[in-house]
């Protein structure tokens, strides 16, 4: 994949870095995050965030503490799907269900665009 530890590795990653690339995203992004993922860092997801935002790029990030790869608890999945259908209808368009009572027991934290999904915010407000 490349070796990170050679300047022809480090060259290499580089031209595939979503980093790289990110004057070339042209529309809203959704990232979900799970805290402890041993294979996409946090840290990875948050530099591409604080890329976009710098871009002026909307992006909403919804980050899950207690999850690694891949959503497993049932709480996440079904708060993440609940993000994904209101986002998808803001800018798709279409109908979605409002959140109601899926972030119970959830621990979904929006560290970025709760504002940019419609009823999001309000959702997390009233937790």
């Amino acid at each position: 994949m490349g070796d990170h530890r050679t300047d022809e590795g480090r060259r290499f990653l580089e031209t595939r870095s979503p980093l790289t690339f990110v004057d070339r995203i042209q529309r809203p992004l959704l990232i979900g995050q799970g805290a402890n993922d041993p294979r996409v860092k946090q840290s990875e997801s948050d530099q591409i965030v604080a890329a976009m935002q710098k871009k002026r790029i909307p992006v909403t990030y919804v980050v899950y503490p207690d999850e690694g790869h891949g959503f497993v608890r049932p709480e996440s999945r079904l708060s993440f799907n609940a993000v994904v259908e209101a986002f998808l209808s803001q800018y798709l368009g279409g109908r979605f269900e409002p959140v109601g009572d899926d972030f119970r027991g959830s621990t979904i934290t929006v560290p970025s665009g709760a504002d940019d999904v419609p009823g999001l915010a309000a959702a997390l407000a009233s937790r």
